[in-house]
Parts: C-alpha cells; structure tokens; sequence
C-alpha cells in the first residue's frame, strides 16, 4: 500500500469513526461489489453506533441474486432517503453519471456543508467527492473496504465478510485476475466463516431455466469480426428488450461472460437494450479483454468507463449504429504489455 493511498485511508477513518447519520450509495445496476461493499461498510459503521442506510437509483428492486446479503434491512428506496446527510459515501461508482438520478445528492451535499466520501478502483474515477480512497490497482471496491474496515478496527463477522466476499469473487472473475494478495484476502473471510460454495452458487451461479432459451436465442445471433479489434478479434452478440423481457436483469448480464469465452476473439461485448430515448434505441454496453486490448480507453472514448479488462458505456442508435462506434474505439485503443 503506497504512502498516499495509507493516509487516504487512515483520514477516511476518521471521518468514518465520527460518523452518526450516513448514507451508503452504490451505481445504477448495482452488481455484486457495489451491493457488497455499501453493505458491508454500513454494517460495521451501524455496529458502530451510526444511523445508515443504503440505496442505489435504478432499477427499483434488488437484483434477486443480491437481496441475500442485506442481512439487516439497510437497503432503501431512494425516495426514502432523508433530504440530505453529513456523510454521503460512494462506492464502485467512478462518476457522478453512474450514481444516475441520485448524483445531485453531491452537489446537495456539499453545499450545506457535509462530507462525501468516494470509495473506487476504476480507472475511470473522476475524484468529485471532498475525499477519497481510489486505487485503481485494486481488484475490487471490497479490497478498499475491508482496508477502511481494519483501519476502523472493526472485526469481521460472517455477514460483512460475505458482503465482501460476493464482490471480491465476481469482480475478479472468480479468481481469474487475482494476486497473491487477493487470495489472502479471501483466505481472512473464508476464517470469518464465508461458505464459498454458498456465495457463489446464490450470486453467480443460480440462474432460472427461462435463461437457457434466452441465451440460445441470443448466441444463435453472436457473430465473430477476427480482423476487428485491431485484428485481435471481436465477438459480438445483442440482447433486445424482447428477449430480455422473460428473464432477470442478472441473466442479461451473464451473457457478456459466455461470450467472452471463445478463444477466437481477444474483446468480446453485449449490447443490451434497454428503455429507448424517443424514437431512438438506447444499448447498455458491456466489454470484455482477454487481456491484451484496454476496454476501459474504449469505452471512456463512448462517454463510459470500467476497468482496462472489463467496461461498459451507453450507447444510442441501432444495434449496427453502435457496433460501428464500438469498432472503431476498439481499433484505437491501446495494447496493454505482456
């Protein structure tokens, strides 16, 4: 841990330790370490004595593969959030856009003179807190907040270290991109009592059979573009409204992870469909680099961001419109060593 990044951590514990009323705000989309990590740091600060609560703004509901790791009901609808708090807290969500409509609590915030502390390991973060704890060499959020938790010395018990754990597997790939010292992070909340089999089986694993024909009816349109990508590879497969409409939202996301499993393409991407603006088509993007090409330039090219191995951005126009944007990014963006 740098020098920088240790007093980084060790002001936000303090601010963290005098903390009575926060809220705790994930991305829109929430996803296993935005949940994960708001929930486990709004567990330790509630043990802690301070009122918390955690929300996100969109979808209305709790992906269903999440709804088991908010043990204590500290999940709220934005509408039930207070008008505004001391101590606003950020995590996994690299800019204001990505909190959607909740980004103005910011600016709300700060304004009558409180705190708003940013938690993150995306490349992509844009520092619009009054502090920060962001290292983009982190496999995940969880990595940071399990460093804020010990900072606070605070113990893990078996529900904070499942929170942790959910993000920590699923932002790594479940495991793929992981150092030593993820591992060894695993190892502390595997000894906090974390069944792995449990977590992984309800968060990544567990998907209704309505998935199977969706995914038939999806991969059945994927294509394969070997000179795109700057001649690395592309696949590509859409998701529309229509067939999306007879699964979760956690389905639609799993697709990027089978298409990324062809060895034929060094990128591949999703396009998910989603509410239209108008007249005009809107697509949810997901990116995935077998790890020679940077997604996260491409996507923050197309207005959006995420890691250099997986990204995502939000793209208008139809589904041939935004593979042309995309390949184009894709064809400009750098070639990461090794």
């Amino acid at each position: 841990m740098t020098m920088t990044l240790e007093q980084d951590i060790t002001r936000a514990a303090a601010i963290l330790a005098q903390a009575t009323d926060v809220t705790l705000l994930g991305h829109v989309r929430p996803d296993a370490d935005a949940l994960g990590s708001a929930l486990a740091l709004a567990r330790v600060l509630r043990q802690r004595g301070a009122t918390v609560r955690v929300s996100f703004a969109y979808p209305d509901t709790v992906p269903e593969t999440l709804r088991g790791l908010d043990v204590d009901g500290l999940l709220v609808r934005p509408a039930d959030l207070p008008a505004t708090e001391p101590l606003l807290v950020a995590l996994d969500t690299p800019t204001l856009g990505r909190l959607g409509a909740l980004g103005g609590r910011v600016a709300a915030n700060t304004a009558l003179g409180g705190e708003v502390l940013v938690v993150d390991h995306h490349t992509s973060n844009e520092f619009y807190g009054t502090h920060h704890v962001v290292d983009v060499t982190a496999e995940a959020t969880a990595v940071l907040v399990l460093k804020l938790i010990d900072a606070l010395g605070a113990q893990l018990d078996e529900p904070t270290a499942r929170c942790l754990y959910a993000g920590l597997v699923t932002d790594t790939s479940g495991f793929r991109r992981a150092t030593p010292s993820t591992h060894r992070m695993a190892s502390r909340l595997l000894d906090a009592g974390v069944n792995p089999d449990e977590v992984v089986r309800q968060v990544v694993d567990d998907h209704p059979f309505a998935w199977l024909p969706m995914l038939a009816t999806v991969l059945a349109g994927a294509r394969l573009e070997p000179d795109a990508a700057q001649g690395l590879g592309l696949a590509h497969a859409v998701v529309t409204a229509a067939v999306a409409a007879t699964v979760r939202a956690e389905e639609v996301e799993a697709v990027v992870d089978v298409v990324r499993s062809t060895r034929d393409a060094e990128v591949a991407v999703v396009l998910k469909e989603s509410e239209p603006d108008g007249d005009e088509q809107v697509w949810q993007v997901s990116l995935r680099s077998a790890g020679k090409v940077d997604v996260a330039t491409a996507a923050r090219s197309l207005g959006g961001g995420g890691h250099r191995l997986a990204a995502g951005c939000t793209l208008h126009g139809t589904a041939e419109q935004a593979l042309t944007r995309l390949r184009e990014a894709l064809d400009t963006a750098p070639l990461l060593p090794g």
